[in-house]
């Protein structure tokens, strides 16, 4: 065993000066409901001062999230999660049932038949859920949140 703490595995870069260790700490407990919410917090302070204040993302603001910063969240995610969660896990499970959503809602337990997973009673919030069941992102005004996630260009390189 090594010294090294896991909450050192991912270097906490940011454009805007955010703070992960927060989000960290939650993942390194496996405080995942509560990691979950900081996540969305911190997306919509990237997103700009009116996602910021109205607390929701527009999937038009998605495009305002530095690379970076989209990759910090994401590489702490699936670290924590020993890859099963993370929204890049998230987009492979989406390209892998064609970018079929109703395929891939079932495939990560939000949806089970006709059925949403009501949150937050029934989202699974450990290790036991399904690979890609986290971070959650609201389906209640369609894909196009998600769909700009998945179609970020933090996803266009190479991760490092």
């Amino acid at each position: 065993m090594t010294d090294a703490s896991p909450a050192s595995l991912v270097p906490l870069e940011s454009e805007r000066g955010i703070d992960y260790v927060p989000l960290q700490q939650l993942l390194v407990e496996q405080d995942f409901e509560a990691a979950d919410q900081l996540t969305r917090e911190l997306l919509c302070q990237l997103g700009g001062t009116a996602a910021a204040a109205r607390k929701w993302l527009y999937f038009t603001e998605v495009r305002n999230i530095p690379v970076t910063d989209l990759r910090t969240i994401d590489n702490l995610w699936v670290t924590h999660s020993e890859g099963k969660f993370g929204f890049s896990v998230q987009r492979k499970l989406w390209l892998g049932v064609s970018k079929n959503w109703e395929k891939l809602w079932p495939k990560m337990g939000w949806k089970t038949g006709n059925s949403w997973t009501r949150f937050p009673k029934q989202f699974t919030w450990s290790m036991d859920a399904p690979k890609g069941h986290l971070p959650l992102s609201n389906q209640l005004r369609g894909v196009r949140l998600i769909d700009e996630l998945f179609t970020h260009p933090a996803w266009d390189e190479a991760q490092p």
